[in-house]
């Protein structure tokens, strides 16, 4: 999908047309997950809003799934192949929910936005576009809900106007802690097994220290003794088994065994998947 020189024009003012929108905090953790695991070299995501519009006009926003792409300052191509699957098995499941827009993450639309917005234009009827800020650029994750309508002169088009509309962002409060969480510690990318490991090992490391230098203080009389604290430390040393250093070097070594096998059967299996695969494809060929 070519640039074609088309301009966008974004109104932060909510339309005052009839139309609205709610979205579920499913979708947003959705988006936010794909975008944690998006390709190194991807800017943003953009995805597959599924829902249904209510009799009253309110776009209700219940589910999505992320749409490879690939963006550059002229063009964006989509694949369209994957999106039409994932429409399939979503509706394998909930044949209910229907496709009523897209979403990007970023702040605010972009020049592709419109191009894209064309796309899901001729997928659905006045389709929403969902932006979701991923970066937390103001201190949380602001999300937005836009309509486009094209401006024109004539037969010529001028512009793609977005018109920002009402959103309701449904969390139940057990939803919102999470959600206020997800903004107080966003990271670019997940840390592997062997990073997570060491983060909280480091950590563990960092509390012993710190309950050391507490009890060395009460001994030595810098600081006040506290029963409750006292009784919490003896309840977690008691509460750890007694165990020599070569019978703990021999737990840990059989764990590790264990989790290599587990590891290694794992491999066999998803290499015998897709030699199957394989062949059963050139079996439906030939």
């Amino acid at each position: 999908m070519a640039a074609g020189g088309r301009t966008v024009l974004q109104f932060s003012t909510q339309s005052t047309a009839n139309l609205s929108a709610k979205v579920h905090p499913l979708v947003i953790f959705n988006i936010c997950d794909c975008y944690v695991r998006r390709p190194d070299q991807a800017e943003r995501v953009i995805g597959t809003l599924l829902g249904s519009v209510l009799p009253d006009g309110t776009v209700d926003i219940r589910n999505s799934y992320a749409v490879p792409h690939t963006e550059s300052a002229e063009q964006v191509a989509l694949d369209i192949e994957y999106h039409h699957n994932m429409l399939v098995s979503h509706q394998k499941v909930n044949p209910k929910e229907v496709i009523v827009g897209w979403y990007s993450t970023g702040l605010g639309v972009t020049g592709g936005s419109a191009l894209i917005h064309d796309f899901y234009s001729r997928e659905v009827p006045n389709p929403v576009h969902l932006t979701v800020d991923t970066g937390f650029r103001n201190g949380e994750g602001t999300v937005r809900a836009y309509v486009s309508v094209n401006l024109a002169l004539g037969d010529r088009q001028l512009a793609a106007q977005f018109q920002e509309i009402p959103l309701d962002l449904r969390m139940v409060e057990a939803e919102r802690v999470g959600f206020d969480i997800l903004k107080t510690t966003s990271v670019d990318k997940l840390p592997t097994d062997l990073e997570g490991m060491e983060v909280t090992m480091q950590r563990l490391l960092a509390l012993i220290d710190d309950i050391y230098k507490y009890v060395d203080d009460v001994v030595e009389g810098r600081v006040a003794a506290d029963n409750s604290i006292g009784r919490f430390i003896s309840d977690t040393v008691a509460a750890l088994p007694k165990l020599s250093p070569p019978a703990f070097d021999k737990l840990v070594n059989d764990s590790l065994q264990d989790q290599l096998l587990l590891l290694y059967l794992s491999s066999i299996t998803r290499t015998q998947l897709g030699l199957a695969e394989k062949l059963n494809t050139a079996a439906q060929i030939l």
